[in-house]
């Protein structure tokens, strides 16, 4: 565990943990008269890691989801964009569906820092634990879409002109056939397709009499294609068909992508996908504007928004999902500043937060806009791909994405 916030050895700064003094707002965590402190390194120009710690007595194992005592330890990386060099970025690992610490993404990005972020697939699929659950954006392009529940927020980044939007998200996906104009509307990109249970041995999948999935791959998913039964069309950079199959399961090559159909939704792929289609995607706001995808343009998923305009919207709930957890937070503050936040958990050092819990602090840490990420055994930070807070499996877990800051000028090649 980081006792301090990096040492000099690392990054030639000195980071001397002192007491909050009487004019400065500590954090609205346990009881008012615990001890707080904070110590803070300046990482480059217009960017800074600070540390609190809240409470000084370790934590009864017993007590952790319910101390007034803490302790509580907060990491706070700030990046005010009107004095930094560099922007920040989601970015994943070898391919969209593995799994890779946080650290190991900060450090093959080259990145100074970076904090968890996405809900993912994680056990709920061995083969494709890293598939994100919700919105995935990656330099402009689109590799995984939201999954409308009400409960998933978006981040979108504009790492070219530093701008931030929070919200829920729309989209929509279709194929249009380029001679017929016919047109088959998308279900997912790069998430593999439920195949009708009374469908799974028939020698012919276009006799499926239930509803299937249609899918868009592209080549970042995964080393293959999921594979199974159904229908797989292979398109070249054109969008024109390659190959068909009646089964699932292809490698593709960096300039194809492939169209999946599992159920009866596998005779509407192969009337549709002849000779060439034209694919289409739009990603909208909660007012229906259209989200442009650009190559400065990036997207993670959370769950549930803490901030909105200043307000507290956390939403409360007996739910485990709203305990004391370990948290991570993606925010803005009015002056324009973006701060990604890790809240230890689920330890007698840091007893993690609620989510109400979360949302205070992030108010306290002048957030006017914010969203909880991914948290739990995910939450991680790094600076240099130096493992800056403690997980609370004792070690680091890998995850989808990450969320990094590059010091160093948008550019798009």
């Amino acid at each position: 565990m980081a006792t301090a916030l990096l040492g000099a050895a690392l990054l030639g700064l000195t980071a001397t943990p002192t007491p909050v003094s009487a004019n400065e707002a500590t954090l609205p965590l346990g009881d008012s008269d615990l001890v707080e402190s904070r110590s803070s390194e300046t990482l480059a120009r217009g960017v800074t890691l600070t540390r609190i710690v809240r409470g000084t007595e370790p934590a009864p194992i017993d007590q952790i989801g319910d101390t007034p005592r803490g302790p509580w330890v907060v990491n706070v990386l700030t990046v005010d964009p009107r004095q930094s060099r560099g922007h920040l970025a989601a970015t994943y690992g070898s391919d969209l569906a593995g799994v890779e610490k946080t650290t190991d993404l900060v450090r093959g990005s080259d990145a100074l820092a970076g904090v968890n972020a996405s809900f993912f697939t994680f056990t709920a699929s061995a083969e494709y634990p890293g598939d994100p659950v919700g919105l995935g954006v990656y330099g402009g392009q689109l590799l995984s879409e939201p999954t409308g529940d009400a409960a998933e927020v978006a981040l979108v980044l504009d790492a070219k002109n530093h701008e931030v939007l929070m919200g829920q998200l729309r989209w929509t996906g279709s194929v249009r056939n380029a001679q017929t104009k016919v047109s088959l509307p998308l279900e997912y990109v790069n998430q593999p397709p439920v195949v009708p249970d009374a469908c799974t041995e028939l020698p012919d999948p276009t006799q499926c009499a239930y509803s299937g999935d249609t899918v868009r791959f592209t080549p970042e998913f995964a080393a293959s294609t999921p594979s199974g039964p159904g229908v797989e069309v292979v398109l070249d950079s054109r969008g024109c068909v390659v190959r068909t199959t009646t089964t699932r399961g292809t490698t593709l090559t960096p300039d194809q992508t492939s169209l999946q159909a599992t159920g009866r939704e596998t005779a509407d792929l192969l009337a549709v996908a002849q000779g060439c289609v034209k694919h289409s995607s739009t990603l909208q706001d909660e007012a229906g504007k259209k989200i442009p995808l650009r190559p400065g343009t990036f997207a993670v998923n959370g769950r549930y928004r803490l901030m909105r305009d200043g307000q507290v919207v956390a939403p409360t709930d007996s739910d485990g999902f709203f305990a004391r957890h370990p948290r991570t937070i993606a925010g803005t503050a009015l002056d324009g500043k973006i701060m990604l936040v890790t809240i230890d958990g689920r330890q007698t050092t840091s007893v993690g937060t609620t989510m109400t819990e979360t949302a205070t602090v992030a108010a306290a840490l002048g957030m006017h806009n914010a969203v909880n990420l991914d948290g739990g055994g995910s939450t991680t930070m790094s600076v240099e791909g130096t493992l800056v807070n403690q997980p609370s499996g004792g070690a680091e877990r890998p995850v989808g994405d990450a969320l990094v800051y590059l010091d160093h000028r948008f550019s798009h090649r």
